[in-house]
Order: C-alpha cells, then structure tokens, then sequence
C-alpha cells in the first residue's frame, strides 16, 4: 500500500492506463490509508467509499474494453466540502447545513467525474470558508500531518492534510482569501488559485462572490496541472466563467524553465510580522530562481498595504449578503421543532443554533458595512483600494512576467493561539489577500522548513489574470531544482502519523 499511497497522479494515472494497478486496487490503498490515520488528522467529514468503488470499477472496465481513458483517469481525489456532490452531505462545515443532500453536482464535480476520476469524499474546511486554520469547523479541527498539535491552515485545511497524510493525491479546494495557498505553505503541498472565472463557481456553497475561487491542490505542480486541466473551462452556468481556453498549464509545468524570466520580488509583502524561518527561505528561493537564470527585479506595490483592511470589509459584505438566505425557512436547519409566532424568531433560533462565532462576527461586520450611512464611508471605499491594487498589478507586471513573495507570514501555529485574536487569525492571508481583490493567478509550492520549528514554508508566485501557466513554469522549475537539492520532495520529510502521535 505505501508504494501506491505515496505516488503521484501521474505516476497512478500510468499504472492504470498500462494495466500495472487497477484503479480499484488504487482507490482501496487510499480507503484503507483513510481508515488508518484519519481519526488523527480527521481530514475527511464524509468517505463515500461504496460509490468511489463503484467509480474505480467503471474505469477498470473501460481499460479492460480498450476504452480511451483521460489522463487521471482512475486516480482518486477529495473535495472539499464546499462543492455539490449529489447525494453525499454537503455541509460547508456548518451545523446549519449538517443533514443537507444536494440535488445536483456543481460543475467541478461534473468535470471530475467525466474524467473519470475516483471521488473519494468531502473534506473538512473552516465553517463557510471563514478561517485561516480550520478550527471554525462545526464537526471538530483538522490537524496539520506534519505536527497534530499544529494547524493546517484553513479554510481548506482538510483538503491540505489530506495530501499531507497521503490520503489522497489529489484534492480540490476553493481560495477566497489565500484558502488554498496558505494550507498548502503549511503542509507542505501545492496549491494553486486560478484566475478569477477560470474554474467554474457553479454549485459551490459562496462565501465572497466576487473573491472565490476553486482550484487545484495537490503534491506537485504536473499533477496540479493536470487537475486545472480537468476541471477548468468556461461554464454557461456560471455569469462569471472565462469565455476562453484553459492556459497551457500542463506544458508549462513540464517545461519547468525560468531562463531570461523577470521575476519581481514585492517590497511590501515582507519585513515586520514575518517569522525569521520564513523570511530565511524566502530569500533562499530568490537566490535559486537567479541561479536557474532568471533576472530579479524588485517592484513596489503601495496599495497592498491596504489589501488587508479592504478585504475585511468586501468580504463580509458579499457574505452577510450570501447567508442570509440561511433563515430556516428556505434554507437551513429548524430548531425546537419550528414551531414560531413569527419569521424573526425562527431566523433568530435558527442562525442562533446554526452558525459558529466566526461566522456571526463576519455577519456582523459585513451587514454594518453595507448599512445606509456607511455603505460609501466602508463598501464603496474598499472597492476603491481594489481598483488601486488592480492598477499595482498592472505597474507590476510591466516590469516582470511573475510577482513572489511568502506564501504566509508564518509557519503553522499551534491549535488555540489565535482564537481569541481575530486579527491575528486574518493575518494569516496577508500575502494572498492581494491577488483574490484583483483576480489574478497564484500558486503555492514548497521551499524547505523553518528552523524554529521544523515546519514548511510555502513561495507564492502571482502572474496575470489568464496567465495561470507562469504559476506552473516558475512553481515546477523551483519544485524541480530543490528535489534535486534535497534528494526528493519535501513530503519525504512529513513523520509518519504513528510517530507524531507519540
């Protein structure tokens, strides 16, 4: 089993194809890992074990029938539990939706299944996406593989820790305000949010509208590729797809060459509040990117200094606007068996019951924000700093092809140390918050540990909207460089589960 948990998508996806494993074999290996370790890391809120077997068996048949497969078909991969997935709960991490059985596939999951792809089950997330560490789950924290009394970053911790775990070789994950790259920076995998509209948000449960994003994570930038590959795409179903081609990001990610590349290097996303191991291989990568030839440039972006308080108000604006439909009456649970004078106090029982403390603060907040006398002085400001950091970009990308920085300030912290501090939390995604207000593409990949701690580090790449390959080629040539440095992947390195838990 540890042959098959341990290799990648692509590694999978041909074994597969040449009849060396059926796709059967593969998905058992990874129910069977999740059996095993799940009860520590607790990654998974659902395991849909009887139809990924089902779906594992159908490939086998294909192959069998001389069918022409997709390139992953057969591999397995997690959700997360944000994406409609008929008949398995779907319940974005809310008690409020705790029982609820969508109807319908989202578009994503459609995409995954017509490629033939093993559904393994849902993941867990921070309660609506609202978080920076998963601790705001409803049904309990996930726990980062690397060190079980650390965090694995949120809102999609449970996607991360899944392939840290090696649960899973693949997962999906959605990124709003840097939920996909600041889990994986802390786990030590790759994350990639595409470009805004490049991946269908048809059927995923909304947090901010005009800031989530679905996306590929997974233990290298080829099988991210891959996965981008599959599931992006414009969709009639979705006022916001992208009416145009998938960039060629697996090309890109093979290609994995930065030779005459100008890579800009952000002054503002740096400095004070950043841990030393971070910053120690921040500059690192910089270094290896000049050494594999590409020319260095730093570039100031001025109004990223304000990205943080301009998406803490756009982003529970478009939330507050979003759950209110959770009033018990046309969606969400119903409490003390419904029975209400008055429409008030069924929502009041029900968001009562319902929602988690987060949530509520971001409610809070977001409804202020869009009230009369304000909506100018807060909402309307915000939207203004989007438009400066949008024009940053812009100014930016006239003078190199990519933008990097850390992915986060900090390496994974402890469970419990920011719960009481809401703005020490948010600044979790300070350094991904930028790229979610002006839609552009950014990627997550692995350089190295701390030496604090021990735990991963994660270098985030930005390039413009529609140039999501950029992410790959730069995420793959450093990805390639440091294997050969270290002698294989960073998640060699993850102790084995039984190990951490002693």
């Amino acid at each position: 089993m540890n042959d098959t948990i341990h290799a990648t998508a692509v590694e999978l996806a041909a074994r597969i194809a040449a009849g060396e494993q059926s796709a059967e074999e593969v998905t058992r290996a990874h129910l069977d890992r999740i059996a095993a370790v799940d009860d520590q890391v607790h990654a998974f809120l659902a395991v849909d074990a009887g139809r990924a077997l089902a779906q594992a068996r159908a490939v086998d048949a294909k192959r069998a029938a001389g069918e022409r497969l997709s390139p992953l078909a057969g591999v397995p991969v997690a959700v997360k539990d944000l994406f409609c997935y008929q008949g398995l709960p779907t319940t974005a991490g809310s008690r409020i939706l705790a029982d609820w059985l969508p109807p319908y596939n989202s578009t994503v999951v459609d995409r995954l299944l017509a490629a033939d792809m093993v559904i393994l089950g849902k993941t867990n997330l921070d309660e609506f996406a609202m978080g920076s560490s998963t601790e705001t789950s409803a049904f309990g924290p996930t726990r980062n593989p690397w060190d079980l009394d650390r965090i694995p970053g949120g809102s999609g911790g449970g996607s991360s820790a899944s392939l840290a775990a090696f649960e899973a070789p693949l997962a999906i994950g959605t990124d709003t305000g840097g939920s996909i790259r600041q889990p994986a920076s802390v786990t030590g995998t790759v994350g990639v949010k595409p470009t805004y509209g490049g991946v269908s948000r048809y059927g995923v449960i909304a947090m901010a509208s005009s800031l989530d994003q679905p996306g590929p994570c997974a233990r290298n930038m080829l099988d991210a590729a891959l996965l981008h590959q599959v599931i992006g795409g414009h969709d009639p179903a979705d006022s916001t797809s992208i009416n145009a081609p998938v960039p060629d990001v697996v090309a890109a990610a093979r290609k994995a060459d930065v030779s005459g590349l100008r890579v800009g290097v952000v002054t503002e996303l740096g400095g004070e509040g950043y841990a030393p191991g971070v910053e120690a291989r921040f500059a690192e990568a910089v270094e290896l990117l000049s050494s594999l030839g590409a020319e260095i440039v730093e570039v100031s972006c001025p109004s990223f200094a304000h990205a943080f308080a301009a998406y803490y108000l756009i982003m529970p604006a478009e939330a507050s606007s979003n759950l209110a439909r959770y009033d018990g009456m046309r969606y969400g649970l119903r409490v003390n068996g419904g029975r209400y004078e008055s429409a008030e106090q069924v929502m009041r029982a029900t968001r009562a019951a319902g929602f988690g403390d987060e949530v509520k603060r971001r409610i809070i907040i977001g409804t202020y924000a869009l009230s009369a006398g304000y909506y100018d002085a807060y909402y309307g400001s915000a939207q203004k700093v989007r438009t400066l950091i949008r024009r940053d970009f812009d100014a930016a990308f006239a003078q190199c092809e990519v933008l990097v920085s850390p992915a986060t300030p900090t390496t994974a912290f402890r469970f419990g140390e920011r719960l009481s501090d809401p703005i020490a939390m948010y600044k979790s995604d300070l350094c991904t918050i930028p790229t979610n207000l002006a839609g552009n593409a950014a990627a997550s990949v692995p350089i190295g540990l701390a030496e604090e701690d021990g735990m991963p580090v994660g270098l985030q790449i930005m390039a413009p909207a529609m140039a999501d390959d950029r992410c790959y080629l730069v995420g793959a040539a450093v990805e390639a460089a440091l294997a050969d440095r270290w002698g294989g992947p960073l998640l060699d390195r993850v102790p084995a589960l039984e190990e951490v838990a002693r």
